[in-house]
């Protein structure tokens, strides 16, 4: 009986490494924009981090540089957000309800 159990167990890890390596790769594909100055800056960035585009109004360019500058800080980081967020609605529908600690993370 426990040798039944333990190998359903391996065999659920498994299904679930699966579809974590699944979910990983859905999420490198995946592409989210941030913005900001109501868009005048955009950033389109992937599941992985990577800045795919990167979009400025002209109107932008006449600021000072210092403006430009805050925009795009602002637009990366609202990217980046974006992608955390994703990922761990992701990531959450593979753990199935699975209760985890605060700021533990899958894959572990």
């Amino acid at each position: 009986m426990l040798k039944g159990g333990i190998g359903d167990l391996m065999k659920q890890a498994q299904k679930m490494q699966t579809a974590m390596q699944e979910a990983q790769e859905a999420a490198a594909a995946r592409e989210v924009t941030g913005e900001a100055g109501a868009g005048l800056v955009q950033i389109t960035m992937s599941g992985r981090h990577d800045v795919r585009r990167v979009a400025i109004d002209d109107s932008v360019l006449s600021e000072e540089k210092s403006v430009l500058e805050d925009l795009l800080a602002a637009a990366v980081n609202d990217a980046i957000r974006k992608v955390e967020a994703a990922n761990r609605d992701a990531m959450a529908e593979v753990a199935g309800g699975m209760e985890l600690p605060p700021g533990m993370k899958l894959p572990f």
